[in-house]
């Protein structure tokens, strides 16, 4: 299991899980739903109590990979299967995202 901060103009908002078998989980945190100012990450995640399961990274994730090019530098650069997107979004999507979401690695 791995597990990722996502951080909303710097703020911690949720977690966001690999587990063994592959799929994700994403759940946003207490104070983030407690906070009524505070938005949704994205419009497919609303806030909700609920954690949100997918078999696959979901799509808002996703669509923060790097493409092309320069996906393979990157996975070459870092070791990173490209397959590995869930590894490949923490590796890229700390400082170098656009827009205001940031995905922080969660060390154990």
């Amino acid at each position: 299991m791995r597990e990722a901060k996502v951080l909303f103009k710097d703020e911690d908002a949720g977690i966001l899980t690999q587990h063994d078998n592959g799929s994700f989980t994403f759940c946003y945190l207490d104070e983030w739903l407690n906070d009524k100012d505070k938005p949704n990450i994205s419009l497919t995640l609303p806030k909700s109590e609920q954690p949100f399961h997918s078999e696959f990274l979901f799509p808002f994730f996703y669509n923060m990979l790097p493409e092309g090019s320069n996906k393979q530098v990157v996975c070459k650069l870092n070791k990173i299967d490209k397959e590995d997107y869930f590894g490949l979004l923490m590796t890229t999507a700390i400082n170098d995202s656009i827009g205001a979401v940031r995905i922080v690695k969660i060390e154990k």
